[in-house]
């Protein structure tokens, strides 16, 4: 089997290559090489198993340039922070939404699988329930109402231009895949592990707490730090992706999976498990009252369907992955902390803080 992996050079491209290599399968790369994503270009593209086509997913000129024989297509190329989703609009709507639309077009031109990564930004703030209201969706009922898992049946609240632009780009695939293209849909929480990128203010939370603990900084939460998250490990979110190639859905019928351990973790507990990663001393946390736009309380993946279908259960805890990724990347070259207070100043500049 030959498969395409778009924006196969990157952090999840790579695991999930390796993987799929070890499985006996062939791999390919379309990746536009984004010096956002790729601090070091020519040593993502020597680190992949396999030929990469340089070009940009959006743009329909690109997939002319990939060769014929493949068998399924993992669409994994997107524009991914939330924060910069909200001033840079037109750009994740393009990539995000025209790209997906043109991977299943192109997986349907071929006669290819697709699997298509989503996020669960989709959910927005997701599902709550409530012993006197029930369930609700997107926001708390009122103050009894406590957070629950997310399903994949659990309708679409996105708060953010990403969050929107895949739930569209969902929406895209289903249409284009029509009748003819098997087509899983996968939706992450936030994933975490070795070869995420170090020098982009915009992966999230846990790359600043590298830069901070580096240089002996306290580790700043935004809010009470309270607010939880549900961090999958990489290598298990390629076990997932790798599985969807072997075992593609039916033609016809969309299979959407979460990926996530189902299990929440606030971000005192990332910062503590951070900490525990360091070989450094750490002076703490400091909290620092913002809310940036796009932001939500509480996501948590509810894996009971992936066990339904027989899919790799993740087998990494998220202190586990956390500690992993700190001790993984601690020699390993990033921004300083002050690229974060860069990007938050940015969002203030733009009136997206409060």
């Amino acid at each position: 089997m030959t498969v395409l992996l778009t924006g196969g050079a990157g952090f999840i491209g790579q695991h999930l290559a390796r993987r799929l290599v070890a499985d006996g399968h062939e791999v390919l790369a379309l990746d536009l090489l984004h010096p956002q994503v790729h601090a070091d270009p020519d040593a993502a593209v020597a680190a992949f198993p396999g030929p990469v086509v340089v070009g940009d997913v959006a743009d329909a000129a690109a997939w002319d340039g990939i060769p014929e024989g493949i068998t399924s297509v993992v669409h994994l190329a997107a524009e991914t922070g939330t924060g910069q989703s909200m001033y840079e609009v037109e750009r994740y709507r393009r990539v995000n939404v025209e790209g997906t639309r043109l991977a299943a077009a192109f997986a349907r031109s071929a006669g290819a699988a697709l699997v298509s990564m989503s996020s669960r930004a989709v959910y927005g703030e997701g599902r709550y329930e409530c012993a006197e209201h029930g369930t609700t969706f997107g926001e708390r009922c009122c103050a009894a109402a406590e957070p629950a898992p997310s399903n994949e049946d659990d309708p679409h609240r996105p708060v953010s231009v990403y969050g929107e632009t895949k739930s569209l780009a969902e929406a895209a695939a289903s249409a284009e895949c029509g009748t003819d293209v098997p087509l899983t849909v996968v939706r992450p929480q936030n994933v975490i592990g070795p070869g995420q990128a170090l020098h982009n203010p915009y992966t999230g939370v846990l790359a600043a707490f590298l830069a901070m603990l580096r240089e002996e900084r306290p580790l700043t939460v935004y809010g009470d730090g309270h607010q939880t998250r549900d961090f999958v490990h990489v290598a298990d979110l390629a076990a997932l992706l790798a599985w969807s190639v072997g075992n593609p859905a039916a033609a016809g019928s969309l299979r959407v999976l979460n990926s996530g351990t189902g299990a929440r973790t606030s971000l005192l507990d990332l910062a503590d498990a951070a900490i525990a990663g360091s070989p450094l001393p750490s002076p703490g946390v400091t909290h620092l009252e913002v809310h940036r736009a796009g932001d939500i309380e509480h996501a948590c993946a509810d894996l009971a369907r992936l066990r339904s279908v027989g899919a790799p259960e993740p087998t990494w805890t998220a202190r586990d992955a956390i500690v992993d990724f700190i001790r993984w990347s601690w020699d390993k070259p990033g921004a300083g902390a002050a690229a974060w207070d860069v990007a938050l100043d940015e969002l203030a500049r733009r009136g997206l803080t409060s």
